[in-house]
Protein backbone atom coordinates (compact mmCIF):
# COMPACT_ATOMS: atom_id res chain seq x y z
CA UNK A 1 0.00 0.00 0.00
CA UNK A 2 2.78 2.42 0.94
CA UNK A 3 4.63 1.63 -2.30
CA UNK A 4 1.49 2.30 -4.34
CA UNK A 5 0.99 5.67 -2.62
CA UNK A 6 4.63 6.59 -3.23
CA UNK A 7 4.28 5.66 -6.90
CA UNK A 8 1.14 7.77 -7.27
CA UNK A 9 2.83 10.74 -5.58
CA UNK A 10 5.83 10.40 -7.91
CA UNK A 11 3.59 10.25 -10.97
CA UNK A 12 1.68 13.27 -9.71
CA UNK A 13 4.94 15.18 -9.33
CA UNK A 14 5.98 14.32 -12.90
CA UNK A 15 2.59 15.43 -14.23
CA UNK A 16 2.87 18.76 -12.40
CA UNK A 17 6.40 19.34 -13.70
CA UNK A 18 5.32 18.47 -17.24
CA UNK A 19 2.37 20.86 -16.98
CA UNK A 20 4.67 23.59 -15.68
CA UNK A 21 7.13 23.14 -18.57
CA UNK A 22 4.28 23.04 -21.09
CA UNK A 23 2.83 26.21 -19.61
CA UNK A 24 6.14 28.07 -19.94
CA UNK A 25 6.54 26.85 -23.54
CA UNK A 26 3.05 28.06 -24.43
CA UNK A 27 3.77 31.38 -22.75
CA UNK A 28 6.96 31.75 -24.79
CA UNK A 29 5.08 31.03 -28.00
CA UNK A 30 2.42 33.56 -27.04
CA UNK A 31 5.08 36.18 -26.30
CA UNK A 32 6.78 35.55 -29.65
CA UNK A 33 3.52 35.83 -31.57
CA UNK A 34 2.60 39.11 -29.86
CA UNK A 35 5.39 41.02 -31.60
CA UNK A 36 7.77 43.60 -30.11
CA UNK A 37 6.67 45.73 -27.14
CA UNK A 38 5.50 49.29 -27.59
CA UNK A 39 7.39 52.14 -25.98
CA UNK A 40 6.49 55.37 -24.25
CA UNK A 41 8.25 58.18 -22.39
CA UNK A 42 7.26 58.39 -18.73
CA UNK A 43 6.77 61.61 -16.77
CA UNK A 44 10.47 61.60 -15.82
CA UNK A 45 11.50 61.53 -19.49
CA UNK A 46 12.72 57.90 -19.51
CA UNK A 47 11.77 55.55 -22.36
CA UNK A 48 9.88 52.48 -21.13
CA UNK A 49 8.52 49.31 -22.73
CA UNK A 50 4.91 48.09 -22.52
CA UNK A 51 4.15 44.42 -23.23
CA UNK A 52 0.38 44.90 -23.46
CA UNK A 53 -1.94 42.32 -21.97
CA UNK A 54 1.05 40.00 -21.44
CA UNK A 55 2.25 42.36 -18.72
CA UNK A 56 -0.64 41.20 -16.53
CA UNK A 57 0.34 37.52 -16.66
CA UNK A 58 3.09 37.46 -13.96
CA UNK A 59 0.84 39.14 -11.40
CA UNK A 60 -2.12 36.94 -12.37
CA UNK A 61 0.01 33.79 -12.07
CA UNK A 62 1.32 34.81 -8.65
CA UNK A 63 -2.03 35.90 -7.25
CA UNK A 64 -4.04 32.94 -8.59
CA UNK A 65 -1.48 30.42 -7.33
CA UNK A 66 -1.25 32.17 -3.97
CA UNK A 67 -5.01 31.86 -3.47
CA UNK A 68 -5.35 28.32 -4.87
CA UNK A 69 -2.25 26.66 -3.39
CA UNK A 70 -1.60 28.96 -0.39
CA UNK A 71 2.11 28.46 -1.19
CA UNK A 72 3.08 32.12 -1.43
CA UNK A 73 6.79 31.64 -2.09
CA UNK A 74 6.12 29.18 -4.92
CA UNK A 75 3.49 31.51 -6.38
CA UNK A 76 5.88 34.46 -6.35
CA UNK A 77 8.71 32.45 -7.89
CA UNK A 78 6.53 31.24 -10.75
CA UNK A 79 5.19 34.76 -11.26
CA UNK A 80 8.74 36.09 -11.58
CA UNK A 81 9.72 33.22 -13.90
CA UNK A 82 6.74 33.92 -16.18
CA UNK A 83 7.85 37.55 -16.32
CA UNK A 84 11.28 36.40 -17.46
CA UNK A 85 9.71 34.37 -20.28
CA UNK A 86 7.65 37.36 -21.48
CA UNK A 87 10.57 39.78 -21.12
CA UNK A 88 12.81 37.55 -23.28
CA UNK A 89 10.57 35.98 -25.91
CA UNK A 90 8.39 39.06 -26.27
CA UNK A 91 11.33 41.32 -27.08
CA UNK A 92 10.59 41.15 -30.81
CA UNK A 93 13.66 39.14 -31.86
CA UNK A 94 13.29 35.73 -33.50
CA UNK A 95 14.60 32.75 -31.53
CA UNK A 96 16.27 31.52 -34.72
CA UNK A 97 18.43 34.64 -34.76
CA UNK A 98 20.73 33.30 -32.07
CA UNK A 99 23.19 36.15 -32.41
CA UNK A 100 20.60 38.84 -31.62
CA UNK A 101 18.21 37.03 -29.31
CA UNK A 102 18.41 38.52 -25.77
CA UNK A 103 19.12 35.29 -23.90
CA UNK A 104 20.46 37.31 -20.99
CA UNK A 105 16.93 38.47 -20.25
CA UNK A 106 16.09 34.91 -19.21
CA UNK A 107 18.40 35.42 -16.25
CA UNK A 108 15.63 36.49 -13.86
CA UNK A 109 18.16 36.99 -11.08
CA UNK A 110 19.93 39.74 -13.03
CA UNK A 111 16.79 41.12 -14.67
CA UNK A 112 14.45 41.32 -11.68
CA UNK A 113 15.66 39.86 -8.38
CA UNK A 114 19.11 41.39 -7.86
CA UNK A 115 18.12 44.96 -8.84
CA UNK A 116 15.36 44.85 -6.23
CA UNK A 117 17.14 42.86 -3.51
CA UNK A 118 20.26 44.97 -3.99
CA UNK A 119 18.38 48.26 -3.79
CA UNK A 120 18.57 50.57 -0.82
CA UNK A 121 14.81 50.34 -0.45
CA UNK A 122 14.88 46.61 0.18
CA UNK A 123 17.92 46.92 2.43
CA UNK A 124 15.95 49.35 4.59
CA UNK A 125 12.97 46.99 4.69
CA UNK A 126 15.17 44.00 5.52
CA UNK A 127 17.19 45.64 8.26
CA UNK A 128 14.56 47.93 9.71
CA UNK A 129 11.21 46.23 9.39
CA UNK A 130 12.40 42.64 9.69
CA UNK A 131 15.66 42.30 11.61
CA UNK A 132 15.08 45.27 13.89
CA UNK A 133 11.46 44.31 14.41
CA UNK A 134 12.41 40.71 15.18
CA UNK A 135 15.24 41.81 17.45
CA UNK A 136 12.97 44.17 19.36
CA UNK A 137 10.34 41.47 19.86
CA UNK A 138 13.07 39.07 20.96
CA UNK A 139 14.36 41.52 23.57
CA UNK A 140 10.85 42.29 24.81
CA UNK A 141 10.28 38.59 25.22
CA UNK A 142 13.52 38.17 27.21
CA UNK A 143 12.88 41.17 29.46
CA UNK A 144 9.14 40.57 29.76
CA UNK A 145 8.49 44.15 28.64
CA UNK A 146 5.66 43.26 26.28
CA UNK A 147 3.94 41.12 28.91
CA UNK A 148 4.32 43.86 31.51
CA UNK A 149 2.67 46.36 29.15
CA UNK A 150 -0.21 43.95 28.59
CA UNK A 151 -0.80 43.58 32.30
CA UNK A 152 -0.80 47.35 32.90
CA UNK A 153 -2.95 48.10 29.87
CA UNK A 154 -5.41 45.43 30.95
CA UNK A 155 -5.89 47.24 34.27
CA UNK A 156 -6.13 50.82 32.99
CA UNK A 157 -7.21 50.76 29.34
CA UNK A 158 -8.46 47.37 28.27
CA UNK A 159 -11.08 45.18 29.87
CA UNK A 160 -11.63 42.51 27.22
CA UNK A 161 -11.34 41.62 23.52
CA UNK A 162 -13.59 44.47 22.36
CA UNK A 163 -11.69 47.21 24.19
CA UNK A 164 -8.41 45.60 23.06
CA UNK A 165 -9.53 45.88 19.43
CA UNK A 166 -10.72 49.47 19.87
CA UNK A 167 -7.35 50.26 21.47
CA UNK A 168 -5.71 48.74 18.37
CA UNK A 169 -7.79 50.99 16.10
CA UNK A 170 -6.75 54.11 18.04
CA UNK A 171 -3.13 52.94 17.90
CA UNK A 172 -3.37 52.79 14.11
CA UNK A 173 -4.81 56.32 14.07
CA UNK A 174 -1.97 57.59 16.26
CA UNK A 175 0.66 55.92 14.06
CA UNK A 176 -0.78 57.54 10.92
CA UNK A 177 2.49 57.56 8.97
CA UNK A 178 0.94 54.86 6.80
CA UNK A 179 2.15 51.76 4.98
CA UNK A 180 5.08 49.83 6.35
CA UNK A 181 5.78 52.25 9.20
CA UNK A 182 2.29 52.05 10.66
CA UNK A 183 1.91 48.30 10.30
CA UNK A 184 5.12 47.62 12.17
CA UNK A 185 4.66 50.29 14.85
CA UNK A 186 1.04 49.43 15.56
CA UNK A 187 1.49 45.68 15.18
CA UNK A 188 4.48 45.59 17.50
CA UNK A 189 2.66 47.63 20.13
CA UNK A 190 -0.68 45.81 20.20
CA UNK A 191 0.35 42.23 19.49
CA UNK A 192 0.91 41.19 23.13
CA UNK A 193 -2.30 42.93 24.18
CA UNK A 194 -4.42 41.20 21.53
CA UNK A 195 -2.81 37.84 22.33
CA UNK A 196 -3.61 38.29 26.01
CA UNK A 197 -7.28 38.95 25.29
CA UNK A 198 -7.64 36.10 22.80
CA UNK A 199 -8.15 38.08 19.60
CA UNK A 200 -7.47 35.88 16.57
CA UNK A 201 -4.41 36.59 14.46
CA UNK A 202 -6.61 37.10 11.40
CA UNK A 203 -8.58 39.88 13.08
CA UNK A 204 -5.44 41.38 14.58
CA UNK A 205 -3.77 41.59 11.15
CA UNK A 206 -6.90 43.14 9.64
CA UNK A 207 -7.13 45.83 12.32
CA UNK A 208 -3.45 46.72 11.91
CA UNK A 209 -3.46 46.68 8.09
CA UNK A 210 -6.74 48.56 7.66
CA UNK A 211 -5.56 51.43 9.87
CA UNK A 212 -2.23 51.82 8.07
CA UNK A 213 -2.40 53.11 4.49
CA UNK A 214 -6.11 54.11 4.67
CA UNK A 215 -5.59 56.29 7.75
CA UNK A 216 -2.48 57.83 6.17
CA UNK A 217 -4.65 59.29 3.40
CA UNK A 218 -7.36 60.49 5.80
CA UNK A 219 -4.91 62.10 8.25
CA UNK A 220 -2.16 62.91 5.74
CA UNK A 221 0.40 64.57 8.01
CA UNK A 222 3.07 62.29 6.62
CA UNK A 223 5.11 61.69 3.46
CA UNK A 224 2.15 60.69 1.27
CA UNK A 225 1.13 64.17 0.03
CA UNK A 226 4.72 65.02 -0.82
CA UNK A 227 5.25 61.78 -2.76
CA UNK A 228 2.02 62.08 -4.72
CA UNK A 229 2.80 65.72 -5.43
CA UNK A 230 6.13 64.65 -6.93
CA UNK A 231 4.40 62.45 -9.53
CA UNK A 232 1.56 64.84 -10.45
CA UNK A 233 3.43 68.15 -10.51
CA UNK A 234 3.41 69.61 -14.03
CA UNK A 235 0.78 67.19 -15.38
CA UNK A 236 -1.99 69.84 -15.47
CA UNK A 237 -2.09 73.62 -14.84
CA UNK A 238 -3.47 73.13 -11.31
CA UNK A 239 -0.24 71.29 -10.43
CA UNK A 240 2.28 73.81 -11.68
CA UNK A 241 4.16 73.68 -8.37
CA UNK A 242 4.77 71.00 -5.74
CA UNK A 243 3.11 73.10 -3.04
CA UNK A 244 0.05 73.50 -5.27
CA UNK A 245 -0.14 69.73 -5.76
CA UNK A 246 0.15 69.15 -2.00
CA UNK A 247 -2.61 71.67 -1.37
CA UNK A 248 -4.81 69.86 -3.90
CA UNK A 249 -4.23 66.59 -2.01
CA UNK A 250 -5.94 68.15 1.02
CA UNK A 251 -8.71 69.56 -1.20
CA UNK A 252 -9.46 66.05 -2.47
CA UNK A 253 -9.58 64.44 0.99
CA UNK A 254 -13.36 64.58 1.26
CA UNK A 255 -13.68 62.54 -1.95
CA UNK A 256 -11.35 59.74 -0.82
CA UNK A 257 -14.36 57.54 -0.12
CA UNK A 258 -12.54 54.21 0.06
CA UNK A 259 -10.13 55.29 2.78
CA UNK A 260 -12.90 56.97 4.79
CA UNK A 261 -15.19 53.93 4.57
CA UNK A 262 -12.33 51.50 5.31
CA UNK A 263 -11.28 53.34 8.47
CA UNK A 264 -14.85 53.69 9.75
CA UNK A 265 -15.69 50.06 8.94
CA UNK A 266 -12.61 48.90 10.84
CA UNK A 267 -13.78 50.84 13.89
CA UNK A 268 -17.24 49.26 13.64
CA UNK A 269 -15.69 45.80 13.40
CA UNK A 270 -13.44 46.50 16.39
CA UNK A 271 -16.38 47.76 18.45
CA UNK A 272 -18.51 44.74 17.54
CA UNK A 273 -21.05 46.90 15.69
CA UNK A 274 -20.46 45.16 12.36
CA UNK A 275 -20.82 41.38 12.12
CA UNK A 276 -17.93 39.05 11.52
CA UNK A 277 -17.89 37.71 7.97
CA UNK A 278 -15.75 35.24 6.07
CA UNK A 279 -12.43 34.29 7.60
CA UNK A 280 -12.77 36.58 10.60
CA UNK A 281 -16.12 35.05 11.59
CA UNK A 282 -14.53 31.59 11.33
CA UNK A 283 -11.51 32.74 13.34
CA UNK A 284 -13.69 34.21 16.09
CA UNK A 285 -15.58 30.94 16.41
CA UNK A 286 -12.32 28.99 16.47
CA UNK A 287 -11.07 31.07 19.39
CA UNK A 288 -14.33 30.46 21.27
CA UNK A 289 -14.26 26.71 20.59
CA UNK A 290 -10.57 25.91 20.98
CA UNK A 291 -8.78 29.06 22.20
CA UNK A 292 -6.42 28.82 19.21
CA UNK A 293 -5.36 32.22 17.89
CA UNK A 294 -4.11 30.74 14.59
CA UNK A 295 -5.71 28.26 12.21
CA UNK A 296 -4.49 24.67 12.65
CA UNK A 297 -2.02 23.93 9.87
CA UNK A 298 -1.37 27.60 9.16
CA UNK A 299 2.11 29.03 8.60
CA UNK A 300 2.50 32.31 10.52
CA UNK A 301 5.25 34.59 9.22
CA UNK A 302 6.77 34.77 12.69
CA UNK A 303 8.21 31.44 13.75
CA UNK A 304 7.70 29.65 17.06
CA UNK A 305 11.13 30.88 18.17
CA UNK A 306 9.60 34.26 19.04
CA UNK A 307 6.99 32.63 21.26
CA UNK A 308 9.53 30.36 22.97
CA UNK A 309 11.70 33.16 24.38
CA UNK A 310 11.48 33.14 28.18
CA UNK A 311 12.04 35.99 30.63
CA UNK A 312 15.56 36.01 32.04
CA UNK A 313 15.58 34.41 35.54
CA UNK A 314 15.28 36.99 38.30
CA UNK A 315 14.84 39.94 35.93
CA UNK A 316 12.73 42.77 37.38
CA UNK A 317 10.54 43.92 34.51
CA UNK A 318 9.27 47.51 34.40
CA UNK A 319 7.53 49.89 32.03
CA UNK A 320 10.92 51.17 30.87
CA UNK A 321 11.59 47.84 29.14
CA UNK A 322 8.67 48.41 26.78
CA UNK A 323 8.08 52.15 26.60
CA UNK A 324 11.64 53.50 26.56
CA UNK A 325 12.58 51.77 23.26
CA UNK A 326 9.16 52.64 21.85
CA UNK A 327 9.58 56.28 22.90
CA UNK A 328 12.94 56.52 21.11
CA UNK A 329 11.39 54.92 18.05
CA UNK A 330 8.47 57.35 17.92
CA UNK A 331 10.45 60.48 18.74
CA UNK A 332 13.11 59.79 16.11
CA UNK A 333 10.66 58.55 13.44
CA UNK A 334 7.94 61.17 13.85
CA UNK A 335 9.49 64.07 15.78
CA UNK A 336 11.69 65.51 12.99
CA UNK A 337 8.80 65.24 10.53
CA UNK A 338 6.50 67.26 12.82
CA UNK A 339 9.19 69.91 13.34
CA UNK A 340 9.91 70.09 9.60
CA UNK A 341 6.19 70.45 8.86
CA UNK A 342 5.86 73.33 11.34
CA UNK A 343 8.96 75.09 9.97
CA UNK A 344 8.00 74.40 6.34
CA UNK A 345 11.39 72.82 5.56
CA UNK A 346 12.12 69.71 3.50
CA UNK A 347 10.46 66.66 5.06
CA UNK A 348 12.71 63.74 5.95
CA UNK A 349 11.68 60.71 8.01
CA UNK A 350 14.50 58.93 9.87
CA UNK A 351 12.87 55.51 10.01
CA UNK A 352 16.08 53.49 9.79
CA UNK A 353 17.70 55.39 12.66
CA UNK A 354 14.50 55.13 14.70
CA UNK A 355 14.19 51.35 14.55
CA UNK A 356 17.90 50.72 15.03
CA UNK A 357 17.91 53.07 18.03
CA UNK A 358 14.92 51.27 19.55
CA UNK A 359 16.78 47.93 19.44
CA UNK A 360 19.93 49.49 20.90
CA UNK A 361 17.98 51.21 23.69
CA UNK A 362 16.09 48.00 24.51
CA UNK A 363 19.39 46.11 24.71
CA UNK A 364 21.01 48.78 26.90
CA UNK A 365 18.06 48.78 29.30
CA UNK A 366 18.19 44.99 29.51
CA UNK A 367 21.96 44.93 30.18
CA UNK A 368 21.82 47.74 32.75
CA UNK A 369 19.08 45.87 34.62
CA UNK A 370 21.06 42.64 34.80
CA UNK A 371 20.87 40.61 31.59
CA UNK A 372 24.36 39.62 30.33
CA UNK A 373 25.45 41.26 27.09
CA UNK A 374 25.78 37.92 25.34
CA UNK A 375 22.29 36.88 26.38
CA UNK A 376 20.81 40.16 25.15
CA UNK A 377 22.52 39.76 21.76
CA UNK A 378 21.29 36.16 21.56
CA UNK A 379 17.73 37.41 22.12
CA UNK A 380 18.13 39.87 19.24
CA UNK A 381 19.44 37.13 16.94
CA UNK A 382 16.71 34.72 17.99
CA UNK A 383 14.09 37.36 17.33
CA UNK A 384 15.58 38.14 13.91
CA UNK A 385 15.60 34.44 13.04
CA UNK A 386 11.90 34.37 13.82
CA UNK A 387 11.08 36.65 10.87
CA UNK A 388 13.28 35.01 8.22
CA UNK A 389 10.29 33.65 6.31
CA UNK A 390 8.86 37.14 6.06
CA UNK A 391 12.18 38.45 4.71
CA UNK A 392 12.21 35.85 1.93
CA UNK A 393 8.60 36.44 0.93
CA UNK A 394 9.07 40.20 0.94
CA UNK A 395 12.19 39.89 -1.23
CA UNK A 396 10.26 37.86 -3.79
CA UNK A 397 7.34 40.31 -3.63
CA UNK A 398 9.50 43.35 -4.42
CA UNK A 399 11.12 41.33 -7.24
CA UNK A 400 7.70 40.66 -8.75
CA UNK A 401 6.99 44.38 -8.44
CA UNK A 402 10.15 44.92 -10.49
CA UNK A 403 8.74 42.55 -13.14
CA UNK A 404 5.55 44.64 -13.35
CA UNK A 405 7.56 47.84 -13.73
CA UNK A 406 9.73 46.40 -16.51
CA UNK A 407 6.74 45.00 -18.43
CA UNK A 408 4.71 48.23 -18.09
CA UNK A 409 1.71 46.76 -16.26
CA UNK A 410 0.55 50.07 -14.82
CA UNK A 411 0.82 51.91 -18.15
CA UNK A 412 -1.22 49.21 -19.88
CA UNK A 413 -4.03 49.44 -17.32
CA UNK A 414 -4.04 53.24 -17.50
CA UNK A 415 -4.28 53.20 -21.30
CA UNK A 416 -7.46 51.12 -21.11
CA UNK A 417 -9.21 54.18 -19.68
CA UNK A 418 -8.62 56.44 -22.68
CA UNK A 419 -12.26 56.50 -23.90
CA UNK A 420 -15.26 56.56 -21.53
CA UNK A 421 -18.23 58.76 -20.44
CA UNK A 422 -17.19 61.69 -18.26
CA UNK A 423 -19.27 60.64 -15.25
CA UNK A 424 -17.81 57.15 -15.31
CA UNK A 425 -14.17 58.27 -15.03
CA UNK A 426 -13.90 58.52 -11.19
CA UNK A 427 -15.31 55.00 -10.84
CA UNK A 428 -12.99 53.63 -13.53
CA UNK A 429 -9.97 55.31 -11.94
CA UNK A 430 -10.90 53.69 -8.63
CA UNK A 431 -11.04 50.28 -10.35
CA UNK A 432 -7.81 50.94 -12.25
CA UNK A 433 -6.03 51.79 -9.00
CA UNK A 434 -7.44 48.67 -7.34
CA UNK A 435 -6.39 46.36 -10.18
CA UNK A 436 -2.96 47.90 -10.70
CA UNK A 437 -1.99 48.00 -7.01
CA UNK A 438 -3.39 44.52 -6.37
CA UNK A 439 -1.38 43.21 -9.34
CA UNK A 440 1.86 45.01 -8.47
CA UNK A 441 1.64 45.07 -4.67
CA UNK A 442 2.43 48.77 -4.34
CA UNK A 443 0.33 51.89 -3.93
CA UNK A 444 3.25 54.29 -4.46
CA UNK A 445 4.18 52.50 -7.70
CA UNK A 446 0.55 52.72 -8.81
CA UNK A 447 0.52 56.45 -8.10
CA UNK A 448 3.60 56.83 -10.29
CA UNK A 449 2.02 55.14 -13.33
CA UNK A 450 -1.63 56.21 -13.00
CA UNK A 451 -1.49 59.86 -11.94
CA UNK A 452 0.52 61.14 -14.95
CA UNK A 453 -2.15 59.54 -17.19
CA UNK A 454 -5.30 60.05 -15.10
CA UNK A 455 -5.00 63.74 -14.30
CA UNK A 456 -4.37 65.01 -17.87
CA UNK A 457 -7.29 62.80 -18.99
CA UNK A 458 -9.59 64.24 -16.30
CA UNK A 459 -8.49 67.79 -17.14
CA UNK A 460 -9.12 67.24 -20.86
CA UNK A 461 -12.68 66.06 -20.14
CA UNK A 462 -13.55 68.82 -17.60
CA UNK A 463 -10.85 71.55 -17.85
CA UNK A 464 -12.09 74.01 -15.23
CA UNK A 465 -14.02 71.77 -12.85
CA UNK A 466 -11.97 71.39 -9.66
CA UNK A 467 -14.64 69.16 -8.09
CA UNK A 468 -14.33 66.65 -10.94
CA UNK A 469 -10.53 66.79 -10.78
CA UNK A 470 -10.55 66.31 -7.00
CA UNK A 471 -12.87 63.32 -7.30
CA UNK A 472 -10.66 61.70 -9.95
CA UNK A 473 -7.58 62.46 -7.86
CA UNK A 474 -9.10 60.86 -4.75
CA UNK A 475 -10.32 57.85 -6.74
CA UNK A 476 -6.75 57.03 -7.80
CA UNK A 477 -5.55 57.36 -4.20
CA UNK A 478 -8.34 55.21 -2.78
CA UNK A 479 -8.15 52.51 -5.43
CA UNK A 480 -4.38 52.25 -5.05
CA UNK A 481 -4.67 51.94 -1.28
CA UNK A 482 -7.28 49.17 -1.61
CA UNK A 483 -5.13 47.15 -4.03
CA UNK A 484 -2.01 47.58 -1.90
CA UNK A 485 -3.87 46.69 1.28
CA UNK A 486 -5.41 43.49 -0.14
CA UNK A 487 -2.66 42.14 -2.37
CA UNK A 488 -0.76 39.07 -1.10
CA UNK A 489 2.38 40.45 -2.75
CA UNK A 490 2.23 43.84 -1.00
CA UNK A 491 4.85 44.77 1.60
CA UNK A 492 2.20 46.20 3.95
CA UNK A 493 0.14 43.00 3.72
CA UNK A 494 3.20 40.89 4.45
CA UNK A 495 4.38 43.12 7.29
CA UNK A 496 0.91 43.23 8.89
CA UNK A 497 0.98 39.43 8.96
CA UNK A 498 4.54 39.50 10.24
CA UNK A 499 3.95 42.04 13.02
CA UNK A 500 0.88 40.21 14.34
CA UNK A 501 2.09 36.64 13.77
CA UNK A 502 -0.58 35.70 11.20
CA UNK A 503 -0.49 33.34 8.22
CA UNK A 504 -0.19 35.56 5.13
CA UNK A 505 -2.99 34.03 3.08
CA UNK A 506 -5.25 33.77 6.14
CA UNK A 507 -4.81 37.54 6.52
CA UNK A 508 -5.47 38.19 2.84
CA UNK A 509 -8.62 36.09 2.59
CA UNK A 510 -10.10 37.30 5.88
CA UNK A 511 -9.44 40.99 5.17
CA UNK A 512 -10.62 40.96 1.56
CA UNK A 513 -14.41 40.89 2.25
CA UNK A 514 -14.28 43.93 4.56
CA UNK A 515 -12.03 45.94 2.25
CA UNK A 516 -14.22 45.02 -0.72
CA UNK A 517 -17.34 46.24 1.11
CA UNK A 518 -15.67 49.62 1.62
CA UNK A 519 -14.51 49.64 -2.02
CA UNK A 520 -18.00 48.75 -3.29
CA UNK A 521 -19.53 51.57 -1.24
CA UNK A 522 -16.91 53.99 -2.57
CA UNK A 523 -17.48 52.82 -6.15
CA UNK A 524 -21.23 53.22 -5.83
CA UNK A 525 -20.86 56.74 -4.49
CA UNK A 526 -18.49 57.68 -7.34
CA UNK A 527 -21.04 56.41 -9.86
CA UNK A 528 -23.92 58.32 -8.25
CA UNK A 529 -21.98 61.58 -7.95
CA UNK A 530 -20.31 61.14 -11.33
CA UNK A 531 -23.53 60.88 -13.29
CA UNK A 532 -25.42 63.32 -11.04
CA UNK A 533 -22.90 66.16 -11.00
CA UNK A 534 -21.23 65.76 -14.39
Amino acid sequence: MADDMATRDLKGTYVKLLALVAGFVLLALLAISSGPPSTYVDFRGDEKEVYGVLSLIPAVVAIVLAFTTRQVMLALLLGIASGGIIYSFGAGVSVTDVGRFPWSRLNILDSFVLPQIGSRGYAVILIVYLWSLGGLIGLWGRTGGARYFVERAAVRLVRGPRSAKIFTWFTGVIFHQGGTISTVLAGTTVRPLLDEHKVSKEEAAYLVDSTASPIATVIPFNVWPAFIASVVVGTIPFFDTTSGAVAFFFTALKFNFYAIFAVLLTLLVAAGLFPGIGGIRTARQRVIDTGALVRPGSDPLTSKELDEIEVYPGYRTGLADFFLPLAFLLVIAIGPYVIQTILGTEQVVYVEVAFFSAVVVAAIVAVVKGIPVGDALTSVVQGAKGVTIGAIILGLAVSLNGVSQVLGTGKFVADLLSDMPVGLLPFLLLVAGMVTAFSTGTSFGTFAVLFPVAMPLAYALMPGDTTFLAMCFAAVVGGSVYGDQCSPISDTTILSSLATGCDLMDHVTSQLPYASIAAAAAGGLYLVLGFTLF
